[in-house]
């Protein structure tokens, strides 16, 4: 059990550790880069990378921290640190689960809208507005996320080490 606890703890610190180092930087350099784009640059760039995204190396560490989280917190027992180990492994499954749930409810929406926009189109009014619609509430949101897979990251390195 206590190698089971320690292979989930330890996957699901370089997962979460993977996710905050991804949407920490879209926070401090791909958002403020392409901030810098005119309208239909950023459309298009924001469309090819929300299509890119979706593949293997995203998905695994996205996904996989919640499972391994729980499985975590219920093979925390035995040892001097078993009761701090569980509370900071449901700690990390509360920021972690948080954060899936903003970019489900936030981020996703917003990226699924702008796929809808021609990034081709020669209307520049509809690509600025598609553009003022999205970038605000998505970098706000993505800077939320970033906190909390940070958070849930550190949280999930004590327990690592605290469970020894």
């Amino acid at each position: 059990m206590r190698v089971l606890q320690t292979v989930a703890l330890t996957t699901s610190t370089l997962a979460a550790g993977l996710m905050a180092g991804l949407f920490a930087a879209f926070a401090y350099a791909v958002m403020p880069g392409l901030a810098r784009s005119d309208d239909h640059a950023f459309v298009q760039v924001m469309q090819n990378i929300n299509r890119a995204i979706i593949n293997v190396w995203f998905l695994i560490p996205f996904l996989l921290p919640l499972p391994l989280l729980l499985l975590a917190a219920f093979l925390a027992g035995g040892g001097p640190n078993a009761g701090a180990v569980r509370l900071w492994v449901i700690a990390a499954l509360v920021l972690y689960a948080a954060a899936f749930f903003v970019t489900g409810t936030q981020n996703v929406p917003l990226n699924e809208a702008l796929d809808k926009v021609a990034a081709l189109a020669a209307d520049h009014d509809r690509l600025a507005a598609a553009r003022a619609a999205f970038e605000e509430a998505w970098v706000r949101w993505n800077t939320v996320r970033a906190l909390l897979h940070t958070a849930a990251f550190g949280c999930t390195a004590w327990a690592l080490h605290l469970h020894g």
